[in-house]
C-alpha cells in the first residue's frame, strides 16, 4: 500500500497549515504583479546525483563527504544566475546527495562508507520556505541496474552500485529484455513505483512548506536521436561515450529515460501548482554522444573526481551539462518568482 500524506489526518493538518500559511501571507504588504521579490526567497535544493552534479570538482567535504556535492552544483551556479537579475535565493540548505532514491527525501539515507548515514532530505524544510527545487526518481527507477544489464563491462566495474536486473540474460539483449516478458514487467513495475514516490515527495513539502513554490526538474538527455553518433568517441577520448553497450540497445535506453522524463511532469502536474523543468526537451544536442557540444560525460570517462584514480562520470553532467541546468533551472524559477 502506498504511504502516504494524504490520509484523512494528514488532509486536516495539511488544510491547516495552508490556511495559517495563507493568514500570513496577507497581513504583508501587496507586491506588484510581475515584479521579482524584493526579498530574499527561503529555498531548499533536494535531490540525487545530478542535483549534486557527481563527477565535478571540488566536491562539498565533511558528513556528507559521500554524497559527491559539487560546490559549484548547478543549485549554486543557478542561485548566481538569479541574484544577476536582482533575484535573491536565501538558500536554507542543498542536501542533494548522490545515489538517493526518492523515499530518502523522508528516510535516512546510508552513503558508501559502512555506518555513514543522511538524514531524510525533508528535514531540511522550514515552515517560511518559498521554493524548494530538485531531481529525483532515476535511483528508484534503477537506472545503474539497467544501464548494468546492458553492459557486460559494467557488470564488471567494482565503482558504480547495483546489479543487472537478471544477471542470467546476456547484455547483448537488453535491449529485448525490456521491452518483453519479465523486463518490461519489471520495468512497469518500477515506474509506477516512481510515479507515487514522486507524489509523496511534492505532497509532503506542501505539508511542511505551505507556502513554497514546488519545482521538480527533469533529467538531461543521454542518448540522441541518431546513435551512430555514440560509435565514435569524445575528443580526447579512448572510451565510447556507452562503452560496450550495444548499438541496438540505445533506442530502448532512450525511450526508457523519455518515459522517467513523461512520468516526472505527470507527477508535478498531479500535484497542482508544481511545477517541471524539461531538461530532456531541451538537451538533445547536448547529449553524451555529442562531441565537444557534450554536456554528459561518458560512462567510463574520467570525471574529475580522484581518489588515488579518477571515478567515471557514469553519465553525468559535465560542466558544459551543469552551466544548461543551471540556465533553464534558473529561467523556470525567474517565471515562477514572476507570475
Amino acid at each position: 500500500m502506498r504511504r502516504t500524506t494524504k490520509s484523512p489526518v494528514m488532509r486536516r493538518l495539511a488544510a491547516a497549515a495552508v490556511a495559517l500559511g495563507g493568514c500570513l501571507a496577507f497581513t504583508g504588504p501587496a507586491g506588484s504583479a510581475g515584479a521579482a521579490p524584493a526579498e530574499p526567497v527561503p529555498t531548499v535544493f533536494f535531490g540525487d546525483s545530478y542535483t549534486a552534479d557527481f563527477g565535478i570538482a571540488p566536491y562539498q567535504e565533511g558528513d556528507r563527504t559521500f554524497c559527491f556535492q559539487a560546490k559549484e552544483n548547478y543549485p549554486a551556479v543557478a542561485t548566481r544566475r538569479l541574484a544577476d537579475k536582482s533575484i535573491t535565493l536565501d538558500v536554507q540548505a542543498d542536501v542533494s546527495c548522490g545515489a538517493a532514491l526518492v523515499q530518502n527525501f523522508w528516510q535516512e539515507q546510508e552513503l558508501l562508507l559502512p555506518g555513514t548515514k543522511v538524514p531524510p532530505q525533508q528535514d531540511a524544510l522550514k515552515q517560511d520556505t518559498g521554493l524548494a527545487v530538485g531531481s529525483m526518481g532515476g535511483n528508484t527507477l534503477g537506472f545503474s541496474r539497467i544501464l548494468k544489464q546492458c553492459s557486460a563491462e559494467l557488470r564488471e566495474h567494482p565503482l558504480l552500485p547495483g546489479e543487472p536486473v537478471d544477471g542470467d540474460q546476456p547484455a547483448s539483449t537488453c535491449g529485448e529484455f525490456f521491452e518483453t516478458g519479465d523486463g518490461k514487467k519489471w520495468l512497469d513495475d518500477q515506474f509506477e513505483q516512481v510515479g507515487w514516490d514522486l507524489e509523496e515527495l511534492l505532497d509532503r513539502i506542501g505539508y511542511f512548506s505551505p507556502d513554497a513554490k514546488r519545482v521538480l526538474v527533469g533529467y538531461p538527455r543521454l542518448v540522441p536521436a541518431d546513435t551512430a553518433k555514440c560509435s565514435t568517441a569524445a575528443p580526447g577520448q579512448t572510451k565510447l561515450p556507452f562503452a560496450d553497450i550495444p548499438q541496438d540497445a540505445l533506442p530502448v535506453l532512450d525511450r526508457i529515460q523519455k518515459r522517467l522524463n513523461d512520468t516526472m511532469k505527470k507527477a508535478a502536474d498531479a500535484e497542482g501548482g508544481a511545477d517541471f523543468v524539461d531538461l530532456y526537451a531541451n538537451t538533445g544536442g547536448n547529449t553524451a554522444c555529442d562531441g565537444a557540444n557534450r554536456g554528459i560525460g561518458g560512462l567510463l570517462e574520467d570525471s574529475q573526481l580522484d581518489f588515488g584514480a579518477k571515478l567515471p562520470w557514469y553519465a553525468h553532467p559535465n560542466d558544459k551539462g551543469r552551466d544548461i541546468q543551471a540556465a533553464q533551472v534558473a529561467d523556470k524559477v525567474e517565471q515562477i518568482l514572476n507570475r
